[in-house]
């Protein structure tokens, strides 16, 4: 059952979909791997992990967008999240990603992200976007890169310090760089 009034959103391989109680213990799991989590703001404990998930859920109802759940077409498992934050404290909207490690390495947060970036110019009206992202989390500066964004500027994170924050093309000039750094349209 979802929790938010979130739009489903569809790829060749996805489904991006409203958060479900389906979708709290892969997020617990992932915010307590304090290793794989550093970069997103890991939680020390289940209590905190919870509250994250609550807290998305709430962000929704806010804003009207949030962090998506990423469901794989064909197993229907929750593959990781999705979609655009900007709670108190933040300097704009952003877009954000998490791959489950049963799930990183197959583009799938790649495919995610040009759909959620589509849907936040195309069907929200944003101008811009950007990726907030902990200096040394290589393999998300690596992903913003291939999305078409670019390095802006260094700033403070009320929760999470020194952030580096990468601006996306806007919607007139929407278009990203592939692996080889050819251009190509969003998708």
């Amino acid at each position: 059952m979802p929790l938010t009034d979130a739009p489903t959103l569809e790829t060749d391989r996805l489904i991006l979909r409203s958060p479900e109680a389906r979708d709290i213990e892969p997020m617990i799991a992932f915010l307590l791997d304090q290793e794989r989590a550093a970069g997103f703001g890991a939680a020390p404990n289940r209590g905190e992990a919870w509250r994250w998930f609550a807290l998305n859920v709430g962000h929704w109802h806010i804003h009207g967008y949030g962090y998506f759940a990423i469901e794989m077409k064909d197993s229907g498992e929750t593959a990781g999240i999705c979609g655009i934050w900007n709670p108190e404290g933040w300097p704009e909207p952003e877009i954000g990603w998490v791959a489950f490690a049963p799930f990183e390495g197959r583009g799938i947060v790649h495919e995610a992200a040009q759909r959620v970036r589509r849907y936040a110019y195309d069907d929200l009206g944003f101008t811009t976007l950007t990726s907030n992202i902990v200096p040394g989390n290589e393999r998300s500066i690596a992903l913003a890169e291939r999305l078409g964004a670019w390095f802006e500027r260094e700033y403070d994170n009320v929760h999470m310090g020194k952030e580096r924050l990468y601006r996306h093309p806007g919607p007139d000039m929407a278009e990203g760089r592939d692996d080889d750094g050819s251009v190509e349209a969003y998708a």
